[in-house]
């Protein structure tokens, strides 16, 4: 059901995983900023809830389509990635919701705890409460970094029996083995992104003790990894007995055998944060890899006359989400 995909052209100046994942955070954003979206709130469990942002373009029709897009680590339905793809969606005429993960962005008031990278029971009450919103309409799931491992994990765990409208899946740097990753994570220039993602972590960690600290664990020493940050904080606020039986219920690299919607995950060869090699693992005939040689992590900046505003992984997501509904 996918249609062919193009070989990325890594931009000239822009070479190699660390420049292309700097320079795809930080640059080459481009003009596309979507419209303001009506933001709905959505329960899930345990009392929390979650905000959608629904981009509705002019004269949508439910055989337009649905997408439901799904962020990464310390991420939101602003990143940057989450507001160009809506746009370009929308562009299309195919109606977006971005979601915020459980106490992120919009919905940091509403849950009492934290999004991790197994929420995949979140996002499947935002594919619901968008196929009850958009009776008929078609639905993709794209989830980028953390978001695809939940995106992967919702598809193993769903497997023959999918929700209604949900047609297909796209993952875009999924990190499928969490306890790799975090071990990847401390190894040379990998240790930047490490402390990077930590100093988030705890921002918003300290923010929420300070609304509330009866209901968040006390440390008695600040975590120097993100690996210690899981051990010590995720792991307890979710209900695991540690970071490695976190990493264990949470990755999805032991649920790609069991999914049968049309699957597709973008991985780079030189991803500094996801090892391309952690996608040696078994997986269904639903699942198709795409493995650029370059890319870094979300980066994907690539030569002019490729794609209008260098992007090439936006433009590629837009393409298959349109295959899917065709």
């Amino acid at each position: 059901m996918w249609t062919p995909i193009p070989t990325f052209r890594a931009h000239r100046a822009v070479r190699g995983g660390h420049a292309q994942t700097v320079a795809g955070a930080y640059f080459f954003h481009g003009g596309h900023q979507p419209q303001p979206a009506e933001m709905c709130e959505v329960e899930v469990s345990e009392g929390d809830k979650i905000v959608l942002h629904d981009l509705r373009p002019p004269g949508w029709k439910a055989v337009h389509g649905t997408v439901l897009l799904v962020h990464g680590l310390c991420g939101c339905y602003e990143s940057g990635y989450m507001r160009r793809t809506a746009a370009k969606l929308a562009a299309r005429g195919v109606r977006s919701f971005r979601m915020d993960l459980r106490g992120s962005g919009a919905g940091f008031h509403l849950a009492r705890k934290t999004y991790h990278a197994g929420r995949s029971d979140d996002a499947l009450a935002a594919v619901h409460f968008i196929a009850e919103r958009c009776p008929g309409a078609p639905l993709v799931l794209v989830g980028f970094s953390m978001g695809g491992n939940i995106a992967l994990k919702l598809a193993g765990e769903v497997g023959a029996k999918p929700p209604a409208g949900l047609r297909a899946v796209i993952a875009a740097a999924p990190p499928v083995n969490l306890a790799y990753c975090a071990q990847n994570l401390q190894r040379g220039l990998n240790r930047v992104y490490d402390q990077s993602f930590l100093r988030a972590l705890l921002r918003l960690w300290k923010r929420r003790r300070e609304i509330d600290s009866g209901r968040y664990v006390a440390i008695s020493r600040t975590p120097r990894s993100l690996f210690e940050f899981d051990d010590k904080i995720t792991a307890p606020m979710a209900g695991f007995a540690d970071a490695h039986d976190y990493y264990t219920q949470c990755s999805a690299a032991p649920l790609l055998e069991q999914i049968h919607l049309p699957t597709l995950i973008f991985t780079a060869a030189d991803d500094p944060l996801v090892p391309a090699d952690m996608f040696d693992t078994p997986a269904s005939d639903a699942v198709q890899l795409e493995t650029t040689a370059s890319g870094g992590h979300l980066g994907y900046v690539g030569r002019s006359g490729q794609d209008s505003d260098r992007r090439w992984l936006d433009w590629r997501i837009v393409e298959q989400v349109l295959a899917a509904f065709s």
